[in-house]
């Protein structure tokens, strides 16, 4: 009896580790499957965050080369084709003028007058130059009086140009103006440069150069020429007053001038290489013969 009592014992002392571990599995399987399904879940999430990376990045990439093509490489297309017409001092010239001329500043640094004088001549002969005399209310440009004076001995027309500044008072800056150029028969009218518009409203602004004109004009006895981009004209000085006017347009890298209305004079690149000018200098046309250009100057 004692052998078999011990015998049932033992077998169902054995039974009951194996029926415990049977018992144990299950919960072990779906442990395993959950720990597997949250690495599926996780490998999705990192190859989603990973795609959405990479489409960020493309996106930054293209919006990055579509900026520098619009205000680095397209406005200056122009440089890259080919030029049909007549090149000349580094640039394709437009077709279709016979007067053609720069405009200088200190920027230019010293001018070479003898050397620049001798490209009177040629396909492209520059017969006239305007330069910087003022700017704002008391600042001169450092190398008018000489450019001026060395103009008029090297045989070219010559003309002045203020620089307006919309944050001083118009009639000040005329009168600077005024005491700093003194014209002589020959010279082209006097030249308003309006580039910007500072915190003016359009009607302030187009008021106050109007002022700027009209005290010039009474002084020189000849219309100012206004000088502005196509942009600027069309968008702050489109008023008809301003057609009576001389019209140079600033208009580059274009083969004709956009502008629909009357213009006098084109400056058509700020990239030209002039011999006697260690610089690059804007080059410019006059829209006439040489004779109405002429008739246009201060008598």
């Amino acid at each position: 009896m004692s052998p078999q009592n011990y015998s049932v014992s033992s077998t169902q002392k054995k039974r009951k580790p194996g029926s415990s571990r049977k018992k144990n599995a299950s919960p072990k399987s779906s442990s395993h499957k959950v720990s597997s399904s949250r690495k599926v879940k996780g490998r999705d999430v990192r190859t989603m965050s990973n795609r959405m990376r990479n489409l960020l990045a493309a996106a930054i990439v293209i919006c990055f080369f579509s900026i520098f093509y619009f205000f680095f490489v397209r406005p200056y297309a122009y440089r890259w084709k080919p030029c049909y017409g007549c090149k000349e001092y580094g640039v394709c010239i437009p077709s279709g003028y016979g007067v053609h001329g720069i405009d200088i500043s200190h920027h230019q640094g010293v001018i070479d007058w003898r050397r620049l004088s001798l490209n009177a001549t040629g396909n492209v002969p520059l017969r006239f130059v305007f330069m910087k005399a003022t700017e704002g209310g008391d600042h001169s440009d450092d190398m008018f009086e000489t450019n001026f004076a060395q103009a008029r001995c090297h045989g070219f027309i010559r003309g002045a140009y203020h620089f307006y500044n919309p944050g001083t008072d118009a009639l000040k800056q005329a009168d600077f103006f005024i005491q700093t150029v003194k014209l002589d028969s020959g010279d082209l009218p006097p030249v308003l440069d309006v580039e910007v518009a500072g915190k003016k409203k359009k009607r302030e602004l187009q008021r106050d150069v109007k002022r700027w004109l009209d005290r010039v004009e009474s002084h020189y006895g000849v219309k100012p020429i206004l000088y502005t981009s196509y942009k600027f004209k069309t968008r702050y000085l489109d008023d008809s007053l301003f057609n009576a006017y001389p019209y140079w347009i600033a208009h580059y890298y274009v083969d004709s001038v956009e502008y629909e209305g009357k213009w006098d004079f084109w400056q058509h690149t700020d990239v030209g290489n002039v011999p006697g000018i260690a610089k690059e200098v804007d080059l410019n046309v006059f829209n006439g013969t040489m004779e109405e250009l002429e008739a246009l100057t201060v008598k």
